[in-house]
C-alpha cells in the first residue's frame, strides 16, 4: 500500500483560510484578477455549460466575476474552508465545504469545472485531476489557474538568506508548485483530452513590504509546507529579511516588486465527437515530397 503524499499541512491551510474569511474582501485583489482572466478564457469557448462547479471558491469572487459567461445556469461552489464556503453562499449559489482531494460529487455531474487559485495547495495533484475528470460529464470542460513555482521569488530569497544568518538554516518556503510542462503531462496522465497549459503573471508593487505579508495572511496564503519550521520566526529574522528585500530588489521609486506566476490549464473529458489524432502511418503525403519542389524555393534566401 502506498504512503499518502503529505507535502502540505492541509489542516493548517483550512484553519488559515477560516481565519481569513471574514476580512478576505480587503485582500482579494489577486483572486479577483485571476478570476477575470479565467472568465476571459471561458468566453473564448463557444459553448454553454449549464451545470458548473467552482472548486476552491474562496468567498465567491469567481461567481461575482462570471457575469453570465459560459451560459451557466447552476453554479455549485465549494471550498476547503467552511467559513469561506459559508460567505460564498451569500451570492445565492449553492455552496459547501469540500476537500479538493476528496470530491463528494457523483460521476458525470458537471458540464464545467472551474478552479481559481486553489489547486496549488493540493497534495496529490494527479489524483485531484482524476477526480475532476470523474465528476465532469463526457465532453465537459476543465479550466483552472493556479500559482506557479516562480511566485514571490524575491521575497522567498530574502527570507531564506535571513534565516540562514539568524536561525542556522532556512525553513522550506518554496512550495513544490507545478510548472507549465508539468501540468501538460499531468492533464494527459489524468485522462484529459486536448490538454493545454500556459503561463501568465500578475505583477504588483509595495511601498512597504509588510503590506505584502499582511495581504498574504489576509488571503490565507501563508506557508503551509509540511516540513516548514513550526516555531515562529524571530523578529530579528523577519526584519532582516524585509531589509534585504527592500535593498536588493526595490525599484527607483523605492517600491518592491511582488510577482505572482500563474499556470493556466484547459482540458476536456473525452468524448467521441472531439477531434482525434490520426493513427501513425495513416498519412497520404510523404515528408520528402513536401520538402522538395516549390517549398525549397520559397524558403531560400533571396538573391540580389
Amino acid at each position: 500500500m502506498s504512503v499518502p503524499v503529505s507535502i502540505f499541512d492541509r489542516q493548517t491551510l483550512r484553519k488559515r483560510r477560516d481565519r481569513a474569511a471574514n476580512g478576505f474582501a480587503a485582500h482579494d485583489f489577486l483572486v479577483r484578477e485571476a478570476a477575470e482572466r479565467l472568465c476571459d478564457r471561458l468566453s473564448d469557448v463557444s459553448r454553454s455549460f449549464p451545470v458548473a462547479l467552482d472548486l476552491g471558491c474562496h468567498t465567491g469572487e469567481l461567481a461575482d466575476t462570471l457575469g453570465g459567461r459560459g451560459g451557466i445556469q447552476t453554479l455549485v461552489q465549494c471550498d476547503l474552508s467552511p467559513k469561506m464556503a459559508a460567505r460564498a453562499a451569500a451570492n445565492g449559489h449553492p455552496s459547501l465545504a469540500a476537500d479538493e482531494e476528496w470530491l463528494p460529487f457523483a460521476d458525470n455531474s458537471f458540464d464545467l469545472v472551474l478552479s481559481c487559485l486553489s489547486l496549488h495547495w493540493v497534495n496529490d495533484l494527479p489524483g485531484a485531476l482524476v477526480q475532476i475528470r470523474r465528476v465532469l460529464k463526457p465532453d465537459g470542460l476543465f479550466l483552472a489557474v493556479m500559482l506557479g513555482g516562480g511566485t514571490l521569488g524575491h521575497l522567498r530569497q530574502s527570507l531564506a538568506q535571513a534565516e540562514e544568518i539568524h536561525e542556522g538554516g532556512f525553513s522550506p518556503r518554496v512550495s513544490p508548485m507545478a510548472d507549465v510542462r508539468d501540468m501538460g503531462r499531468l492533464l494527459q496522465r489524468a485522462g484529459f483530452a486536448l490538454p493545454v497549459a500556459d503561463a501568465d503573471m500578475i505583477s504588483v508593487s509595495y511601498g512597504d513590504p509588510m503590506r505584502l505579508l499582511a495581504d498574504l495572511r489576509g488571503m490565507g496564503e501563508t506557508n503551509v509546507v509540511a516540513e516548514r519550521r513550526k516555531s515562529v520566526s524571530r523578529r530579528t529574522t523577519l526584519l532582516h529579511a524585509l531589509h534585504l528585500y527592500q535593498t536588493s530588489f526595490a525599484g527607483p521609486d523605492g517600491r518592491v516588486p511582488a510577482e505572482f506566476h500563474l499556470v493556466n490549464v484547459t482540458g476536456w473529458k473525452p468524448h467521441p465527437s472531439q477531434p482525434q489524432p490520426l493513427a501513425p502511418g495513416s498519412g497520404h503525403v510523404s515528408l520528402a515530397d513536401v520538402l522538395s519542389g516549390g517549398c525549397g524555393e520559397v524558403l531560400a534566401p533571396a538573391k540580389d
